[in-house]
């Protein structure tokens, strides 16, 4: 009783204070990029490599850690239907939801109209025509790419659903070989820890990748830029605070029964490290861990996060709306509702390449325009000089409705520990900031037993692992 006494305080108390003074550290490191980007504008966008690198250490980890989760949580379950269910609800709300997003995009566009009075000038219209040369995608070819060339390309090409195929395949091979496949999801759960460590450590360079990334932004869009788009900028954050506030607050309240203000300070560093990165894939890795974490079951996780990632893009369809309509007001064409929704039906589609990475928001805009309404391309350069602070809103946007689409996807499917939450969110089960998981849990989302979960999946076969699963 003594030990046990001794060696639980000791260990959560340093870990805590390590990383509260890691994410002040990333706080001062935005101001001092911000700082430096308006003192010296020129100095300031030499240091874009520093952020870019930061947040490409943090994307080469997110195919591995999406193998391991999918294949314990897939693998460790009898019945292969529990997760075609999640898959088919998940892709269901995906759908729902960005058809929503366009919505409110599309009515606040239209009250505001904030590109008319706007010139498009000859160097405008070359820099919209870059962004299209720049990364067009089609559907079909988009697709296509969800298929790797190799097993293991899927990991080296940074291709999220490319991981997301093969951790499914694996999980079903490694479910239908029974009690064959233990040892295997033995030696996965390992490599998770690894893997999730690994991430930690990454984790202690973000102040050093915020200020590169915040000091580059800063430095490269003007004050000028700002003052003349104002509008856009301004109305385009209303409109993503009104839908993550209202709609998914509402959504998150009536489905989950929890306020959606408590969630996302669980998420807090999770927030800071896009705002500094402008990139939601730089927190994908830790949503993965802090929702399995949260209580929500590993199966749930493992295919919502991912999934969401490419398909549940509120903040980019929001921005997909505002931007289109405030494009044909800059160019003296204005478009009539039925000329809105047709365009818009088509971003929803063009748009699913289009996961958390920076600048990929504008790239997909122009590579749809140029297939849809070649004539609004011309007028994509206008709102290049503010895109990278669109961006910020977008990922955060984006981010938000993946996390509570991961809890209310856990709800309907009865795949969440609610007293597990419950503990959580007030505080008193911390999240190991250290190894990202529960510490010898296997990075279970089942219980205060995590640690003991995964091991029982696999030694005690199929049954045990629907038991568990059951239980969250």
């Amino acid at each position: 009783m003594t030990s046990a006494a001794d060696t639980a305080p000791a260990t959560p108390a340093a870990k805590r204070d390590r990383t509260h003074y890691l994410y002040i550290a990333v706080i001062v490191a935005v101001a001092l990029g911000i700082a430096v980007g308006l003192a010296a504008p020129d100095f300031a966008v030499e240091l874009k490599p520093i952020g870019t690198g930061f947040v490409n250490l943090i994307k080469m980890m997110i195919a591995p850690i999406i193998f391991c989760t999918i294949v314990l949580g897939i693998g460790s379950v009898r019945k292969a239907a529990k997760v075609g269910a999640v898959g088919g609800i998940a892709l269901g709300y995906f759908l729902a939801m960005s058809l929503v997003a366009l919505g409110i995009g599309l009515v606040v566009g239209n009250i505001l109209e904030p590109g008319t009075g706007l010139a498009v000038t000859d160097a405008v219209r070359e820099t919209g025509h870059a962004q299209v040369d720049a990364e067009a995608k089609s559907t079909t070819d988009f697709l296509l790419g969800i298929i790797p060339t190799t097993i293991v390309s899927a990991f080296t090409g940074g291709e999220v659903l490319q991981a997301l195929l093969i951790a499914l395949l694996a999980g079903f091979a490694l479910q239908a070989m029974g009690p064959a496949g233990q040892p295997i999801l033995r030696g996965i759960e390992h490599i998770q820890r690894l893997v999730f460590r690994i991430l930690a450590m990454i984790m202690w360079a973000a102040p050093i990748g915020a200020f590169g990334a915040i000091a580059a932004v800063t430095g490269s869009a003007g004050l000028d830029a700002l003052k003349s788009l104002a509008v856009l900028m301004l109305g385009f954050y209303v409109t993503c605070v009104l839908f993550v506030f209202i709609v998914l607050g509402a959504l998150l309240r009536i489905v989950s029964g929890l306020n959606i203000l408590t969630l996302f300070k669980y998420l807090g560093r999770e927030f800071l490290l896009i705002l500094s990165t402008s990139s939601s894939e730089s927190a994908l890795p830790r949503l993965i861990a802090k929702m399995e974490h949260l209580g929500v079951s590993k199966p749930v996780v493992g295919i919502t996060v991912p999934t969401g990632y490419s398909f549940n893009l509120d903040g980019t369809m929001i921005y997909m709306t505002m931007a289109s309509l405030f494009i044909a007001d800059a160019m003296g064409t204005p478009m009539g509702i039925g000329e809105q929704i047709p365009l818009l039906l088509f971003l929803l589609v063009a748009s699913k390449g289009a996961a958390g990475v920076t600048g990929a928001g504008l790239a997909t805009l122009a590579g749809g325009l140029q297939s849809h309404k070649p004539a609004l391309v011309d007028g994509i350069g206008l709102i290049v000089g503010i895109d990278r602070f669109m961006s910020e809103a977008r990922a955060l946007t984006n981010f938000a409705g993946n996390a509570v689409a991961t809890v209310l996807i856990g709800t309907w499917t009865k795949e969440i520990d609610k007293e597990r939450v419950g503990e959580v969110l007030a505080g008193r089960l911390p999240f190991d900031e250290k190894t990202l998981l529960d510490d010898g849990h296997g990075g279970g989302g089942a219980a205060s037993a995590d640690d003991a979960e995964v091991p029982r999946q696999i030694a005690g076969g199929e049954k045990d692992g629907e038991k568990a699963l059951a239980k969250a």
